[in-house]
């Protein structure tokens, strides 16, 4: 990964690189663009291309060695980042992307493909919270047994971005977090807020209800370790996560 700016406090340098990039495109990728319309006739939702954008200034800045996208779905910020990588000639030496569903994990395998990202990407199916927890009890066995060491992920990323819907959010920002190298940086969108009254028997309800009490603890705990960053930007707000120390 680039090295993070010297000259900037550290606790600035998520400012810094949250900051708008005048020098990348403002139009979408061509085919990240064909993706956003598979995402809209299949009735899924995705991140504002406002959001994109500036997602997409900060890994440019910050030429991550290795990256990891958690709630991958069909692609569409996959598409982003492997054009940044393409465009810039600088891609990771690791992209490990990670999807739930199966069917999904082969559209992720052709988009890979289309990039000839094959050698260096992978994708990873399963349910996040559950590979993130079984990494971990991998890295306490491998503490002791070397031969317990295998693991879908690598042992740290400099980018970690996740995505999923709003109740299971800060969730997962927690899980994936140890993840982080001691540069890295986190990426997620703030979840959705409650508004008005939830009766008690509204499942849907309570889950955004708590999804989001959650992700209050998260931010409160995790500042105690990381620097963080909000960015509000048109569609959502962007937030980040640095690691206190190097």
């Amino acid at each position: 990964m680039a090295d993070l700016p010297k000259e900037i406090e550290r606790d600035e340098i998520l400012a810094h690189l949250l900051a708008k990039d005048a020098l990348q495109p403002r139009d979408e990728p061509e085919i990240a663009a064909n993706i956003h319309a598979q995402l809209q006739h299949m009735g899924l939702s995705t991140w504002s291309i406002s959001v994109h954008r500036r997602l997409r200034d900060a890994v440019g800045r910050l030429q991550p060695s290795s990256v990891l996208e958690v709630g991958a779905s069909i692609g569409h910020r996959t598409a982003w980042l492997l054009d940044q990588f393409e465009r810039a000639d600088s891609r990771p030496a690791t992209l490990t992307l990670v999807e739930q569903g199966g069917k999904f994990g082969v559209i992720l395998q052709r988009l890979l493909q289309r990039y000839e990202a094959m050698p260096w990407a992978t994708v990873v199916v399963g349910e996040p919270g559950q590979l993130a927890a079984e990494h971990q009890a991998w890295q306490l066995a491998a503490a002791t047994n070397a031969e317990l060491s295998q693991t879908p992920f690598e042992a740290g990323y400099d980018v970690i971005i996740v995505d999923a819907p709003s109740p299971q959010r800060a969730g997962l920002v927690a899980s994936y977090l140890p993840l982080l190298n001691n540069n890295g940086v986190m990426f997620t969108v703030e979840p959705n807020m409650p508004s008005g009254e939830v009766d008690e028997n509204d499942e849907a309800g309570m889950a955004l209800v708590n999804g989001f009490n959650r992700w209050i603890e998260v931010i409160s705990e995790s500042k105690n370790t990381h620097h963080l960053a909000f960015m509000p930007l048109f569609g959502g707000t962007l937030v980040a996560w640095l690691p206190h120390q190097a």
